[in-house]
């Protein structure tokens, strides 16, 4: 073996002693962290998280400080803690929820308190709920906290008997009238509704009782039938007139541009 051999020979193991080092220095450079105190590894995947009781901050997990008349939640975001029911949280404790007289604690989350039925809540308590003649309590929201039975309305402290004119009814909500088919509202009675010739009832609430049937239009009190000019016909509405095509109207009559 010659001295260019034996050179050879050693520069190729210089190159490969130098890589494995190179390479032993870079798996261990990426070899993940070990998990800190009080975490554990992922279930799935790579990586660690915090155990129960415990938050992660950066690199390190933290135990969560739990106050009293509260439990954890083990989420990874906020104070890792909540109140237990009958409480509320007051900056880092839980304080007892006050509940005033006639008064219990609201059914689901326990932070609050509500009513008892026949009582309705003004400022930090609950007062007597004053149900008039002709009226029950109502669970709902109105200040009153009460509701009249059918066929009376109310004011602001009692149920007045609606007086039902000849010829009217009582809606379905029970706390007003209306006029049958046919009448009018006119000063606090139901009137007969006089429908012209040529035309037909409508049962509006508000305006005409009645329309002009096709091929008429309103004149006055009444109905007159509709005139109409040449190249024009009566509009899809049945109650007015329009130019055919390639006419236009030209004061009262259709004539080419």
């Amino acid at each position: 073996m010659n001295n260019f051999v034996r050179r050879s020979l050693r520069l190729a193991t210089s190159v490969t002693f130098v890589s494995l080092l190179t390479s032993n220095s870079d798996a261990i450079a990426q070899s993940p962290k070990a998990p800190p105190a009080n975490a554990e590894a992922v279930r799935y995947g790579s990586g660690w998280e915090c155990k129960r009781g415990y938050q992660r901050q950066e690199d390190s997990c933290l135990e969560v400080k739990v106050p009293d008349h509260a439990f954890l939640t083990n989420t990874i975001y906020g104070k890792g803690w909540e109140c237990s029911y009958g409480f509320v949280e007051d900056g880092d404790r839980c304080v007892a929820v006050k509940v005033p007289a006639n008064a219990s604690l609201d059914s689901y989350f326990g932070n609050g308190w509500q009513c008892l039925s026949g009582y309705r809540k003004r400022d930090a308590g609950c007062d007597f709920i004053t149900v008039p003649d002709h009226a029950f309590l109502s669970q709902s929201t109105t200040w009153r906290g009460w509701e009249c039975e059918r066929g009376y309305h109310a004011t602001e402290t009692a149920c007045i008997k609606i007086e039902l004119p000849l010829h009217a009814f009582l809606i379905e909500a029970g706390d007003d009238w209306r006029c049958e088919r046919g009448y009018e509202i006119t000063n606090k009675a139901c009137s007969i509704v006089h429908v012209p010739d040529h035309a037909t009832y409508v049962a509006e609430q508000f305006g005409k009782k009645w329309k002009c049937i096709r091929g008429f239009e309103e004149s006055g009190t009444g109905c007159a039938q509709i005139k109409i000019p040449a190249n024009a016909h009566l509009a899809s509405t049945g109650n007015s007139w329009e130019c055919n095509r390639p006419y236009r109207l030209l004061g009262k009559e259709c004539a080419k541009e």
